[in-house]
């Protein structure tokens, strides 16, 4: 009947809860498993805040940042590849200094001396713009394809463990009322999804080797 998977539901429920409050026993996963598990949630914390943290250094004006972000939301909303960038900081400067400079004229040393400075001052913004978009391409843009990819999927998979754990211990609690075949299925379900949670951690700790080598390169 439709009340019994919720029933079931609830006492997967009531089983996580006295795991967590009570200390009841659920079972166990390996060492080993324990280990790349909270390697993986290590590098899913670290990628998330050098994201930020990179951006931040970057593009340091968060109301700019701000600005940025719902420009370029609403330029993947009308189908565009990308918004407007960042307007580095030394660019505005520049481009008062050029502004007040011509209005001077030439014969104003000071007015001479602002479209100079103003000049160095936009140049220099064109190398933090160059700086913004070698960073994005080769460090940002990799770390958000495995935060959005690769992570995003191992979460998927240990969520589903947990639950097919929890599925199997209820069972287990159960055993007299189930038949054999109800706690071999559910130990299958189990193994199953603890062999797909294994393989995707191992996976990723071992891709970060090469995750920041450029194609055709070797680490040695």
């Amino acid at each position: 009947t439709a009340l019994f998977p919720l029933k079931e539901r609830f006492h997967r429920l009531t089983l996580r809860v006295s795991e967590k409050v009570g200390g009841a026993e659920g079972t166990k996963l390996d060492d080993d498993f324990t280990e790349m598990e909270k390697r993986v949630d290590t590098t899913a914390r670290a990628v998330m805040d050098i994201i930020t943290k990179t951006t931040e250094y970057l593009q340091p004006n968060p109301a700019t940042r701000a600005k940025m972000s719902m420009m370029n939301s609403m330029s993947r909303i009308r189908g565009q590849e990308k918004g407007p960038g960042y307007t580095q900081t030394e660019v505005i400067l520049g481009e008062a200094m050029q502004k007040f400079g011509r209005e001077l004229g030439e014969e104003s040393n000071f007015g001479l001396a602002l479209i100079d400075v103003g000049e160095a001052m936009r140049e220099l913004g064109e190398v933090k713009d160059a700086l913004d978009m070698e960073v994005k391409q080769n460090f940002v843009d990799p770390l958000q394809n495995l935060h959005d990819k690769d992570l995003r999927e191992i979460q998927h998979h240990l969520k589903k463990l947990e639950g097919r754990r929890l599925d199997f211990d209820y069972k287990k609690k159960r055993q007299g009322k189930l038949t054999d075949d109800e706690l071999k299925q559910a130990l299958e379900k189990f193994d199953e999804s603890k062999e797909v949670a294994e393989q995707s951690m191992f996976h990723l700790l071992e891709s970060d080797k090469t995750l920041f080598i450029p194609k055709g390169q070797s680490r040695d």
